[in-house]
């Protein structure tokens, strides 16, 4: 629930907002429905890594991955693929650690709510 949530709110949101805003979803959505910590990392890092992927593929592969070649070799590595992997890995990571602040937010003020 939270992974799809995530991934629809980020694809539709990053369409014309910057790229964080996908920390600020996760953020937002791992705080309100995440059930454990678990699941308040992963889901982000897997929708955020998919979505992430699948756009730079999308942008990619009609001008026959010339950008990303090219910053593959700017980054000293062997193929193109391993850009947007790389790019997907670090979005979902960056990602998972907002999810989990989330998360941890939403502890702490009911924690703080149940002791006074």
């Amino acid at each position: 629930m939270v992974f799809i949530v995530i991934l629809l709110a980020a694809f539709l949101f990053q369409l014309v907002l910057p790229w964080w805003i996908s920390l600020v979803i996760s953020f937002a959505i791992c705080g309100l429905i995440a059930k454990t910590a678990k699941i308040a990392f992963w889901s982000p890092f897997f929708a955020i890594c998919i979505l992430w992927i699948a756009m730079a593929l999308f942008k990619s592969l009609p001008n026959y991955n010339i950008l990303a070649g090219r910053v593959a070799e700017m980054l000293s590595l062997k193929a193109w693929w391993m850009v947007l992997l790389l790019t997907g890995i670090l979005g979902g990571l960056v990602a998972a650690i907002s999810g989990v602040c989330g998360y941890h937010f939403r502890k702490a003020v009911l924690l703080k709510k149940t002791n006074n």
